[in-house]
């Protein structure tokens, strides 16, 4: 057997190892059942909460964010507001414009803007910590939409428990059917929020809190070493070191935030890429103290591993279709372990299925399933060197993902601010979908029909994202010459006019 079989069969074992942890989470799921947690007593007195906004070029979304924090049922004495903008657009204006406008009205809001924007949004939060003046810290990005009650569900399971350190409600989803890339996007949120980390907690296992819709105790934040911007998951790094700590995390999946899921192909991809980055990062700063964390058990010190490199899997799925075709020519005759691959990625639809079950009495959104398949197996590219980029370096600009504050149409982004800030031609894509399809031609024409549809797929997968890249960066180009920014001009001309003069 020479070195190429061994590199192929030990990348196909290492891939399936990820595989069978989610099929595990899915068992372990299926085991403990779904009960709702009980809720507990309403404390007699409510404590001090800062609701922190960290906010970054938000012109669509950011005004919905504001009056929506602005109508939290919660006693205004007890409530602090910081939006902390780091915004070098005409999102400052606006900004101010509301925040002029709420706190006129006895909203306890603040308008905190940074002398340098050192740290991105790790930087942002410890900026606003430091002259917090709550007792618990509650975060929501720009394009969430809290419940009117969020805070006084959410902050009675804090004052009862005081060994945990932070919260984790839901992410619903507000354009989940604006295309069929958002409701794919959907079903893996769901599968993360509604199984994913339900299971690790009720093993208990490490969980991560997910940056937006989530509710920390100050003390735990201090107790932890404060954010820290050394990764670009920064929530991640935080909810591990505080669980290393012996402080515990709870998710609250019966608890939903509506917030907004991307949709450009190109905006997840990226996405994708800084939370591979950042993942990967947080495993190399942690790996060590995680393996010697004296309050975790051994079986949660695997599964942190496992869950800090699970990105790790775009570039072995990547390796293993380009050993494939080299296998084929070299060695014809070798049993291929596909069979084993496939049984492991058994775990991510049955993970699915059962979320959307649980969340939503419903399989109907099923049918996006090998959408969000084509779209994780098209991003390994971008992906990989995502990875690359985490295992040799730390921190790296952060690259947001743009809101579109959409309603209705899949292609509303279309000639608003932030859709042409895209200039990239997706050369890895092409060649890989150029390679793979080759290859599947190849075995389908020798005798290997059992492997062509496992190289197809990846031809496809490659090719929709490459091909979806082009034409939403054309498509915008194109809107953006039709009607260039005419309603970000309009908000624009509105913040900057006196008050007397606003409307209403």
């Amino acid at each position: 057997m020479t070195l190429l079989v061994v590199l192929y069969v030990a990348t196909a074992l290492w891939l399936s190892l990820y595989g069978f942890n989610a099929l595990g989470l899915f068992l372990i799921a299926v085991w403990r059942g779904h009960p709702r947690p009980e809720s507990p007593p309403v404390p007699d007195r409510w404590p001090h909460v800062t609701v922190q906004l960290p906010v970054y070029n938000e012109i669509h979304v950011v005004e919905r964010l504001l009056r929506g924090v602005a109508r939290l049922d919660y006693p205004r004495e007890r409530l602090e507001i910081q939006v902390l903008d780091d915004s070098d657009d005409e999102t400052s204006w606006v900004i101010a414009r509301i925040v002029g406008e709420l706190r006129g009205r006895g909203v306890p809001i603040e308008h905190v803007r940074r002398p340098r924007r050192e740290g991105y949004k790790a930087g942002a939060l410890a900026y606003g910590l430091a002259r917090a003046r709550g007792e618990y810290i509650a975060i929501l990005d720009a394009d969430f939409v809290p419940p009117r009650d969020w805070l006084r569900r959410t902050l009675p399971y804090l004052i009862a428990d005081p060994t945990l350190a932070f919260v984790q409600t839901r992410w619903e989803h507000l354009n989940a059917f604006a295309s069929p890339f958002t409701l794919a996007q959907s079903l893996a949120l769901d599968g993360h929020f509604g199984v994913e980390q339900p299971a690790r907690e009720a093993l208990g296992w490490p969980l991560a809190f997910n940056g937006s819709a989530g509710i920390w105790r100050k003390q735990a934040i201090v107790d932890s070493g404060n954010w820290q911007a050394d990764t670009l998951c920064e929530d991640l790094d935080l909810s591990y070191r505080a669980q290393m700590r012996g402080w515990r995390g709870r998710i609250l999946p019966h608890i939903a935030v509506p917030g907004e899921i991307p949709p450009l192909v190109i905006a997840f991809r990226r996405q994708q890429a800084r939370w591979a980055t950042g993942s990967i990062q947080t495993f190399r700063k942690l790996a060590r103290d995680l393996v010697r964390a004296s309050a975790l058990s051994p079986s949660a010190r695997v599964e942190g591993l496992l869950h800090q490199t699970s990105y790790l899997v775009h570039p072995l799925m990547l390796l293993l279709v380009l050993l494939t075709w080299p296998l084929l020519l070299w060695h014809p005759r070798v049993n291929f372990p596909l069979a084993y691959v496939g049984l492991a990625g058994l775990g991510p639809p049955a993970i699915y299925a059962l979320a959307q079950w649980r969340l939503r009495r419903s399989l109907r959104r099923l049918w996006a399933f090998p959408l969000i398949m084509c779209l994780g197996l098209g991003i390994a590219w971008h992906s990989t060197r995502a990875v690359a980029r985490g295992l040799v370096g730390w921190g790296r600009a952060f690259e947001r993902t743009p809101k579109f504050r959409l309603v209705g149409r899949a292609n509303a982004w279309q000639g608003k601010r932030y859709s042409t800030g895209y200039r990239e031609i997706p050369w890895g894509e092409g060649m890989l979908a150029a390679y793979t399809f080759a290859g599947a031609l190849w075995a389908a024409t020798h005798g290997h029909l059992s492997v062509a549809p496992f190289l197809l797929l990846y031809a496809v997968s490659f090719a929709l994202v490459g091909g979806t890249m082009m034409w939403e960066q054309v498509g915008a180009l194109r809107a953006q010459r039709r009607r260039p920014y005419r309603r970000e001009r309009r908000l624009v001309r509105v913040a900057l006019k006196p008050k007397e003069e606003n409307p209403g």
